[in-house]
């Protein structure tokens, strides 16, 4: 967060996120939520001119009466990962418990594939790989689907191995919780929790404001679905997910994640009786977030 408060939502992910069910953004909102984030029209200008660039927007008409809509190009390559933010919460709720197996992946694809070589890198890691050491990667979690899937589509599965272990030792090392620390930059990913956790503590009191000048206007939810969600991912996207037997306690991945729901749930309500459906993203979460905030699924 900044010092005054504020998250850092990319712009990008502000126009992203203000796309609604049926593909398109209505300009006038997406102005007024970005002068709530700190943002100035011409930073929301030029986004919306590199993603049409991109082929991600087409733009009808002009200004704050302008309608957005989205390609079929950005709504295949939108889909959000709802399976991993189901298996955190089920890790957090102790319903995902380690088996005691390390998950490992071998690779040697050729130089002449040097792209393909490093895709497959870029994807381990993604699904919170560590390197071992050259072309030697390991998880805690079973994502040989993943990995498989992604080694089929680049054509380099001829040129990758998978295995398991209850076994591992590394540098003499095989205590399980001493691996996990020395694989995984544990204290960098228990910051960026902490922030997440600051920041939804912070919008969770703003959030449950009883008195009539306190309470935010639907403008201000949005900012702050946005701010949650441009957070989360910060917090997220590096984290491998590791099972919590193998993370120091108390973990701050826990309480964020926590109270990020909490703040979700009474954004899920306010969503519910808005004038309209709001932003996709509050569909697209809305099966798995239900269940953890032990809601009703939204209609």
């Amino acid at each position: 967060m900044t010092e005054e408060g504020r998250v850092e939502v990319p712009t990008r992910t502000l126009v992203e996120g203000m796309v609604r069910a049926d593909g398109t953004v209505d300009a006038g909102e997406l102005y007024e939520v970005a002068g709530e984030l700190g943002m100035t029209d011409q930073q929301v200008r030029l986004c919306i001119k590199r993603m049409a660039a991109d082929n991600l927007l087409v733009q009808e008409g002009r200004g704050r009466r302008a309608v957005l809509r989205e390609t079929e190009h950005a709504r295949r390559s939108a889909e959000p990962e709802v399976g991993f933010v189901r298996h955190m919460y089920a890790q957090d709720a102790g319903l995902a418990p380690w088996d005691g197996r390390w998950h490992l992946v071998a690779f040697a694809v050729p130089e002449s594939a040097r792209a393909a070589r490093d895709a497959l890198r870029e994807t381990l890691v993604r699904h919170g790989g560590a390197a071992v050491q050259g072309g030697l990667y390991v998880s805690a979690n079973d994502w040989a689907p993943h990995v498989e899937a992604e080694a089929a589509r680049l054509g380099v599965a001829d040129c990758v191995t998978l295995l398991t272990t209850t076994d591992l030792r590394i540098a003499g090392d095989e205590d399980p919780l001493t691996l996990a620390r020395r694989l995984w930059p544990l204290d960098d990913l228990a910051e960026g929790h902490r922030r997440l956790a600051a920041l939804a503590a912070d919008r969770l009191t703003r959030l449950t404001a009883t008195a009539p000048e306190s309470a935010p206007t639907w403008v201000e939810h949005l900012a702050i679905a946005l701010e949650l969600a441009a957070e989360f991912t910060r917090a997220t996207t590096p984290d491998p997910l590791l099972p919590p037997e193998l993370l120091p306690r108390p973990w701050p991945g826990t309480e964020a994640r926590a109270l990020t729901a909490d703040c979700w749930r009474l954004l899920r309500r306010a969503g519910q009786d808005a004038p309209d459906p709001g932003p996709r993203f509050f569909q697209r979460y809305d099966a798995v977030m239900a269940e953890i905030t032990g809601e009703a699924r939204t209609a």
